[in-house]
């Protein structure tokens, strides 16, 4: 599968120009437009200086330079991880030391610069150094494809995620906040092989997937079905849900509160915050001659009163 293009990703073209560059290909670009807001100064403070900004953009990468910054014999700068893959300047194409460029670096402490997520809504401004930490928390930035059984690079917001979701990975898609969904697999022994899957409810206007995979425990094989919210965890908190598993008179159930996309499949499933079936138990639940999965997961969520 092909993942769709994103309006929200970051896309780095590939060009055969010789700059000596190790380990990995790095290409010298000019930004087409280099923009920079002029900060609102009845709002904002002291509007930022465009042309020291300017200074600040790496040749390379165009990302913002944070210290160290380095230079090459002839002052011309670069960010210290495009000076690592390159062996000479993409200006002059003088050999690169392992020069810092102290004056920029002050300079560059002194300003205030706005959040990169600015265009997706971020209004706000911060110190040079708090700018980083605050962009790794910022609730404009792009969520990740939640698919993650095919490690898909796509980022987004939810409307656009639930839209590739449907259209690239061809994700069911449900209304209503109750499901009753079973799942079978001929040979439920081979477990490393064993598809996971994802179902998106659409459920008091907001967007839940439904995870179920296999994998090993250890050496115990399992199952293990959990849901995670489509936004941020302040709003997956006010949700609850619950699973049930059974047959023959028997039943696992499980409640929890779903956990938010920004947290990655892998993390809530090692953190084992869902319902787990070991592989016996499943199959006894399937009934029949045991060679087959046949598991039914039955579910609900629900709003939490304020």
């Amino acid at each position: 599968m092909t993942p769709g293009g994103s309006t929200y990703g970051e896309i780095m073209e590939s060009r055969n120009v010789d700059y000596f560059i190790e380990p990995e290909i790095v290409e010298y670009r000019r930004s087409p437009r280099r923009k920079f807001s002029t900060l609102n100064d009845a709002k904002r403070g002291i509007a930022s200086n465009t042309a020291v900004h300017e200074l600040l953009e790496c040749p390379v990468c165009m990302d913002v330079m944070y210290p160290p910054i380095h230079q090459c014999p002839n002052g011309h700068t670069l960010c210290s991880k495009c000076q690592a893959k390159v062996r000479c300047c993409p200006i002059c194409r003088h050999e690169l030391g392992n020069i810092r460029c102290l004056a920029l670096e002050r300079v560059a402490e002194s300003l205030e610069l706005p959040c990169r997520y600015q265009i997706l809504g971020c209004q706000d401004i911060f110190p040079y150094q708090s700018r980083l930490r605050h962009e790794q928390k910022c609730t404009f930035r792009p969520y990740s494809c939640p698919y993650a059984g095919a490690e898909c690079p796509v980022t987004g917001d939810i409307p656009f995620l639930v839209a590739h979701l449907k259209s690239d990975h061809k994700v069911d898609m449900h209304d209503g906040c109750t499901f009753n969904h079973r799942y079978v697999k001929s040979n439920p022994h081979d477990v490393e092989n064993a598809t996971w899957m994802l179902t998106v409810f659409n459920c008091y206007g907001y967007q839940f997937c439904l995870h179920f995979e296999a994998f090993n425990l250890g050496t115990a094989p399992v199952y293990m079905a959990f849901i995670r919210f489509m936004g941020d965890d302040h709003e997956a908190r006010k949700f609850s849900y619950s699973l049930e598993v059974g047959a023959n008179g028997r039943k696992l159930t499980w409640q929890g509160v779903p956990r938010s996309i920004r947290d990655s499949h892998t993390k809530v499933r090692d953190s084992m915050d869902g319902l787990i079936i070991q592989r016996n138990m499943a199959l006894f639940f399937s009934g029949g001659n045991r060679q087959e999965l046949k598991l039914k997961v039955a579910g609900r969520i629900w709003k939490e009163q304020a």
